[in-house]
């Protein structure tokens, strides 16, 4: 039994990305298992202006540490409880100092590790400058416990936290280390390149594609934290291989899983998908000027803009089959709103938008396909996809796409609901991956009973596979099969999939939507977490 478990992310009471997702929704089942012995350590990156909206600062947490230490290089912490189901202890800390003295830290991890910081760029210095803080934060509270803590575990997330794990590894050699890899850096680079990933991957070096694709730095220090730690994981038997042949090491496999309390039950769940509905068709109403009916097919894909690696140009494309179909089809009168919900550049909620949604006013406005304004817009790759396969919402379009490019936090002036508020009205998502070790939007949509669609290239989807019967009807999430030679294929696969679900009877949706939850309920938390046990009590 571990006496202090110690978790480490850029993302702790930071919503950036997914491994937001993945940490705020293990920390109830940690805390039911390590009550008050978990203690999740983020950057603290917030002013007085901007505050964390999930931190509740607390000055009698960790408070006898507090008062009798005195921590290096000026770094000052925050302590007090990360505000998601569970509650967990939680430290921001600031490292803004070490970023003055980084060179030094660098010159100590190579001469340790080897770590190549020489090409270190973009986020690489306030990353690493992090990760050194919070590890010389965990030294301290090590060292002040020592007498009772005897068996602690430093787990230490993705390439931007490895820096981190190296020291504890360099000082504290009695300290159990973890290290997960959610994505490798150079994978994702050669996905994001437009390189073909998968046909190729017994081939390719990953010291020689990180030199190629500029890359050294970040994969350096990615992997020397995996051969470093006492145990290295990550997300799926997608990535293993992945991790295996670029960072040459095997790691174990722990899932992702998602924590069930974010659903809301019964007639909350009923209110909740009726408003999200409505919602919905009033911004298409004050964007476009269509007044659509209630059985209207909503759609949508979601994520960060990767805009290959997510798929979002086959989502794209699709739609525009679709709507071929939905043309041809003299019987298909039911109209389609498909969203894009994925952030960009934003400049603030369109004036007029928000002008119709508060007068209620029906209203096509000019360019009616997006609900923000955007900084530099020529250069938005999903506006730009938009235009060149022509979806402009037309009054007598049958499938309306429309970009949402901004975080759905509920404060976004225009929906004014958070993601999972907007997701519970959806009839379908579509998640057509490229890239995905894991897929946590596929798994949160089958949890809000919406039936999705993704690909045996995520880690989902091949955990569906792998778990389920390949009829979606059995699982309400369709797997499409994607390579990297069938590009097209998948495209009209996903076209026929998306006119199946248009075509669908209301019972037979209805049953989609069951399954999907049935399928949610078994990626919950409390199945997957004897995995991570497992990695941390790997020298036993």
């Amino acid at each position: 039994m571990l006496d202090l478990l110690f978790e480490t992310s850029w993302e702790v009471c930071n919503k950036v990305g997914g491994i937001y997702a993945v940490l705020s929704t293990k920390a109830k089942t940690l805390q039911s298992l390590y009550k008050d012995k978990v203690i999740f350590i983020g950057p603290d990156v917030w002013a007085p202006t901007n505050e964390s909206p999930d931190f509740d600062e607390c000055r009698t947490v960790l408070d006898d540490w507090r008062k009798s230490t005195r921590l290096p290089d000026e770094i000052k912490v925050r302590t007090g409880r990360w505000d998601v189901p569970g509650r967990p202890l939680a430290i921001l800390v600031s490292f803004r100092h070490l970023e003055g003295r980084i060179n030094d830290i660098y010159a100590q991890m190579w001469e340790l590790y080897h770590v190549d910081s020489l090409h270190g760029y973009g986020d690489y210095d306030e990353a690493c400058a992090f990760a050194v803080a919070a590890a010389k934060v965990i030294e301290s509270i090590s060292c002040h416990w020592s007498d009772k803590c005897k068996r602690l575990v430093a787990h230490f997330d993705e390439w931007t936290t490895g820096m981190g794990l190296l020291y504890i590894k360099s000082r504290l050699p009695q300290v159990h280390t973890v290290f997960t890899t959610h994505a490798t850096s150079i994978g994702r680079s050669i996905a994001g390149n437009g390189k073909p990933l998968y046909d190729y991957m017994p081939g390719y070096n990953g010291d020689q594609m990180a030199s190629e694709l500029n890359m050294e730095s970040k994969h350096s220090l990615e992997k020397a934290a995996a051969h470093a730690a006492d145990a290295f994981t990550t997300v799926s038997e997608v990535t293993a291989r992945e991790c295996e042949q670029l960072l040459e090491r095997r790691p174990l496999v722990t899932p992702n899983a998602f924590e069930q309390r974010f659903v809301p039950k019964g007639k909350d769940y009923d209110f909740a998908r009726k408003r999200a509905r409505e919602k919905m068709l009033d911004v298409v109403k004050a964007l476009t000027g269509r007044i659509l009916p209630d059985d209207t097919l909503l759609i949508a894909t979601s994520g960060r803009c990767e805009f290959r690696n997510k798929g979002i140009d086959l989502y794209l494309d699709a739609l525009n089959v679709m709507r071929t179909l939905l043309h041809s089809n003299v019987q298909a009168t039911r109209p389609v709103v498909a969203f894009v919900l994925v952030p960009s550049w934003v400049d603030c909620p369109r004036f007029e938008l928000v002008r119709n949604l508060c007068s209620n006013i029906a209203e096509r406005l000019s360019n009616p396909v997006v609900t923000h304004d955007l900084h530099q817009p020529g250069q938005d790759v999903v506006l730009r996809k938009m235009r060149d396969v022509s979806f402009t919402n037309k009054p007598d379009d049958q499938l309306l796409v429309i970009d949402v490019p901004c975080y759905l936090n509920g404060h976004d002036g225009v929906f004014e609901l958070s993601y999972y508020d907007v997701l519970v009205g959806l009839d379908l998502t579509v998640f057509p991956s490229y890239y995905e070790p894991w897929g946590y939007t596929p798994l949160e949509s089958v949890a809000f009973g919406v039936p999705t669609i993704t690909t045996n290239l995520a880690g989902f989807g091949q955990w569906v596979l792998d778990n389920f019967d390949t009829d979606p009807a059995s699982s309400g999430v369709t797997v499409l099969h994607r390579t990297d030679s069938n590009y097209s294929e998948t495209v009209h696969a996903l076209a026929a999939e998306l006119m199946r679900y248009y075509h669908m009877p209301a019972r037979q949706m209805l049953a989609r939507m069951k399954a999907a939850r049935i399928t949610a309920k078994e990626a919950q938390w409390k199945q997957f977490i004897a995995a991570y046990q497992e990695a941390y009590s790997f020298d036993e």
